[in-house]
């Protein structure tokens, strides 16, 4: 339970005064006592002097008025203890009062005193007893006796008086403690709620106190601690909101983990990266994020090290997984907790090309040679001087001059390529009919779709939308995709063409009856010198560039190619056009 300042300190006055008259009141009340009990000690005393001025005889007879005098018992008792004359019981039946107290006491220092209950009257009494003397010799004692109910009386008498006095001053106490207890937790309470303002974020300003006591210090004090606090929090987050602004604007992913090997901060290009599909990493373990063996032993090898590491990681399977270079090192300035950050660099991308420089590289090499070596040969052959029939060495030269015209061929295509991905080559746009520009295509494929049989379905519309595009490189675009179609398709198949509209592009759709490709083949279709069958495609005297020409020039028109394609139902080819 909250307990209040102002109580504590009201509680503490209170208990602080109660203790005070606890202790007066003891103190007074013995004082008082005492006092009283000396003051009727001494007036007995006098009595018993001006009594011993008289004679033994006399006391005797008179006991009774003197008695009534002093307001005491008075006792007569001789030397032996034997007792003479009392003035209220009768000396018949009372023992010796030798041995009481205030006689010995008397006997030895001239004078003595008791204070002992009384059974008869059931009250305590004050005896005091001094010894009567004949030239220097005890002759008896008197002795007289007073109940000490009076100075009870008169102790609760003074007391009564002694307590109403403290009330008073107890009610006075209370509000001056009530006063100084409200004045010395009112500033208290200022901090208070400036300090919860404070915690809770509210903004707070200066505190101010009336006070020039060490309350005043301390608001001070934390005065300055609070402007220390906000300087320090305006520089946290300024650096915060650098270092939130470096992450974001990275091209590379970041992750952080913490003293507990958990992520607890990813960037959104490691979210791009990944594409979201590992879901939410905060709070998990690498291994519990990625479920990569290879990682995790990267990253073990990193906190045995603690070293910077460096491994290059493939996550995610199937057809496009990512390949990522992973720099594992030490967050520094974190001394009370060694934190780790990961970075990642995609090099999906890179790999890709390098694979693709290596095989454009052993295309190419294989393209070229295989004809140079077939015209090699041949004119080897004719040179030798081995063939002495003409139309033998006419086929060899017929045959060095096709593969002479394919290398051409190859190298035209290669420059094609080269020139649309450097930005090189010209284009020359104008508005174009589809229609007119595949009646222009289709005798150039006449021959190969005669000596096939094959049926070529031209669905395209008369008044089909027009284009914007350049004619010749639109004339070699058709004619690359109306080659493949008739090229695959088997005899007596059929060729269809049509055109529709989508959205902003007109889309022009060329399908076979071919002999198709696998599904998971599609994807690479429009890479330099792929074939599906490579021997097929060279027997049909393919470069293997035909489709990358038209992904290429579909790029430049503001277009692009997608390709449908199941292995024995035919292929589909779809040219998207800018309207």
């Amino acid at each position: 339970m909250k307990r209040n300042l102002f109580l504590k300190i009201l509680f503490s006055y209170l208990v602080i005064v109660c203790l005070s008259f606890f202790i007066l009141d003891m103190f007074i009340k013995d004082e008082i006592k005492k006092v009283m009990t000396d003051k009727i000690e001494a007036e007995l005393l006098n009595y018993a002097e001006l009594i011993d001025l008289n004679a033994a005889q006399k006391i005797s007879d008179q006991i009774r008025q003197i008695a009534i005098i002093s307001d005491s018992r008075v006792t007569l008792v001789d030397a032996q203890g034997k007792v003479l004359a009392d003035s209220e019981k009768d000396i018949a039946g009372m023992e010796n009062h030798f041995s009481r107290p205030e006689l010995q006491e008397a006997r030895l220092k001239g004078k003595g005193k008791s204070i002992r209950f009384s059974q008869t009257i059931g009250v305590d009494m004050l005896y005091v007893a001094i010894p009567m003397k004949s030239r220097s010799q005890i002759t008896g004692y008197i002795r007289l006796a007073r109940p000490l109910h009076d100075v009870q009386s008169m102790i609760e008498k003074i007391y009564q008086s002694v307590f109403l006095a403290m009330m008073i001053v107890a009610v006075i106490a209370l509000f001056v403690a009530l006063f100084f207890s409200y004045r010395l937790a009112a500033p208290i309470r200022a901090l208070e709620r400036f300090t919860e303002r404070l915690r809770q974020g509210h903004p707070v300003g200066t505190i101010f106190l009336e006070t020039s006591d060490e309350t005043k210090k301390l608001a001070d004090n934390i005065n300055y601690l609070v402007e220390e606090l906000q300087a320090q929090i305006r520089l946290a987050n300024e650096e915060k909101s650098k270092l939130m602004t470096a992450f974001t604007s990275m091209t590379e992913g970041v992750l952080i983990l913490n003293a507990e090997d958990k992520i607890e901060f990813v960037n959104e290009a490691l979210s791009y990266i990944l594409s979201e599909q590992y879901g939410d990493l905060n709070g998990k373990t690498l291994m519990e994020a990625f479920r990569d063996v290879e990682m995790q032993k990267a990253f073990l090898k990193f906190k045995e090290k603690r070293d910077t590491v460096v491994e290059e990681i493939t996550l995610g399977s199937g057809i496009e997984p990512v390949i990522l270079s992973v720099s594992i090192s030490s967050v520094h300035n974190y001394p009370d907790e060694e934190k780790a950050m990961l970075v990642f660099h995609d090099v999906t991308r890179l790999k890709k090309l390098e694979k693709i420089r290596v095989d454009f590289v052993a295309n190419v090499t294989h393209e070229i040679r295989t004809p140079l070596t077939a015209i090699i040969g041949y004119l080897e052959t004719i040179k030798a001087g081995t063939i002495s029939n003409i139309d033998e060495t006419k086929r060899f030269v017929d045959i060095s001059l096709n593969q002479a015209q394919r290398l051409n061929r190859l190298v035209e295509d290669l420059l094609v390529i080269s020139k649309v991905e450097l930005g090189e080559l010209s284009f020359n746009y104008e508005e174009i009919s589809l229609r007119n520009a595949l009646e222009g295509v289709i005798p150039l494929v006449e021959a190969k779709v005669k000596l096939k049989n094959i049926t070529i379905h031209n669905k395209v519309p008369q008044n089909d939308v027009m284009i914007r595009a350049d004619r010749d490189r639109l004339t070699q675009i058709l004619v690359n995709v109306l080659d493949n179609a008739v090229k695959f398709t088997q005899e007596n198949g059929i060729v269809s063409i049509e055109c529709e509209q989508k959205d902003s592009y007109a889309v022009l759709t060329i399908t076979d009856t071919g002999i198709g490709i696998p599904k998971e083949e599609v994807q690479r279709l429009g890479e330099r010198f792929y074939r599906v069958d490579r021997s097929r495609s060279r027997d049909l005297g393919g470069t293997g560039l035909g489709l990358s020409i038209v992904k290429h020039l579909m790029i430049a028109h503001g277009g692009r190619m997608e390709i449908e394609s199941q292995l024995g139902r035919g292929t589909k080819v779809s040219l998207f056009f800018p309207l």
